[in-house]
């Protein structure tokens, strides 16, 4: 490892676009004060915050240290932690975070933390990362001048976080992974974290307006007062799940959510399924959180439109509490299924958060435009140096 100077030592966080960089600077607001407490010693940590696409075209653990590893070479950094909002696989199990003190750096899975105080559990591990590839090797220069048991100490907060058998703290760092089905249930909840379901409510602005006005015409509609009279609680649950169960599938195949693999390997079919299980629960997420709102409004509109007189010459049934709480659970389900057709309307940018698949797309795209426009520089600079040289030839 390389320092800057003889007390400051170079962090630097490479973080994937959207939920990795938001969290990175979140840390980046503490971390400097945590580890020069925590080393001593007056040693100043100064940690910078990349956005780049860097997992872009590859899912591949070693493939990702490679070419983390290429990019270090090109900057002064002392420590490099990566974070994704990939997960990452290796020998059959999801990985949480692999560190190579060889190329003094670190690559973390956030999805593998879970989807509850992600940032929080975020930044122990990169300061346990930070302090264990900054310290000295155990068999290098006597003692190590901050602890040496950051594997064990990241293995006691984080169950079911443990060891990988094929890279359990050998010479070239530590990894640890999880497994089993509690691990599953908490890469699924960090994706779905990582998704950030609730900003798919404001994207989904024009179904919501067709669902809001579907619902105003309903709740004054006499059919639908004696309907939501008429109707049994489950009926009222199978119309509710129904029309929620429209309003995800339709968004889902209307934006081309759905991940599919070309590959026959295993490993590439249990990786579809995650994704498309993130996306189905991400969606699923933002649309319930649409309908307790469309809900709400309705249940003002009720109280605020209806007439207990009409309503009960015509339903034979007197206007209470009860009716009101129906007729706008009833109005919200044929809203929300409303509110579906209003969904085609909508641009796959707009719930593009959904779906891993779209953001790795993205990500590529992004990738190969900073490789042409990186490229055009440089030709641009040939070109100078060329007509530089002519001009001192003439």
């Amino acid at each position: 490892m390389r320092m800057s100077s003889q007390d400051v030592t170079v962090v630097a966080l490479l973080a994937d676009p959207d939920a990795p960089t938001e969290i990175a600077r979140h840390i980046a607001r503490t971390l400097p004060d945590r580890l020069a407490d925590r080393w001593g010693k007056g040693r100043r940590f100064d940690v910078e915050v990349i956005s780049e696409p860097f997992t872009a075209g590859t899912e591949d653990p070693s493939a990702l240290v490679r070419r983390i590893a290429e990019r270090v070479e090109e900057e002064d950094w002392d420590v490099v932690v990566a974070l994704t909002d990939l997960p990452l696989h290796t020998h059959g199990r999801k990985l949480v975070v692999d560190v190579s003190h060889e190329h003094a750096l670190a690559l973390l899975s956030l999805p593998a933390l879970g989807g509850l105080r992600l940032q929080s559990r975020a930044r122990r591990v990169v300061e346990e990362a930070v302090l264990s590839l900054a310290s000295p090797r155990p068999d290098e220069a006597g003692e190590p001048s901050a602890d040496w048991s950051a594997p064990e100490r990241i293995a006691s907060r984080f169950a079911p976080v443990h060891a990988d058998p094929a890279g359990e703290q050998d010479s070239a760092g530590w990894r640890y992974v999880v497994s089993g089905p509690r691990g599953y249930l908490r890469v699924l909840t960090g994706m779905v974290r990582a998704n950030r379901p609730w900003r798919l409510v404001p994207g989904l602005s024009k179904a919501l307006a067709a669902a809001l006005a579907t619902g105003a015409i309903a709740t004054v509609n006499s059919t639908i007062w004696t309907l939501s009279v008429s109707l049994s609680t489950p009926r009222l649950v199978i119309a509710m799940v129904g029309s929620l169960a429209l309003m995800i599938g339709w968004l889902i195949v209307d934006a081309h959510l759905w991940h599919r693999t070309d590959k026959a390997l295993p490993q590439a079919k249990k990786r579809a399924v995650l994704y498309n299980a993130s996306t189905v629960l991400t969606v699923a997420i933002g649309v319930i959180i649409c309908y307790v709102g469309l809900l709400a409004v309705n249940l003002v509109w009720a109280l605020f439109i209806l007439n207990g007189q009409a309503f009960s010459s015509l339903t034979r049934s007197p206007l209470h509490a009860a009716e009101y709480w129906t007729l706008a659970w009833f109005v919200a389900s044929v809203a929300t299924a409303g509110g579906a057709l209003g969904s085609g309307l909508e641009s796959d940018e707009a719930i593009r958060a959904a779906a891993y698949s779209k953001r790795e797309q993205e990500r590529r795209n992004t990738l190969h435009d900073n490789h042409d426009d990186r490229d055009e520089q440089d030709d641009q600079g040939d070109q100078g140096d060329r007509n530089d040289r002519n001009d001192r030839g003439d």
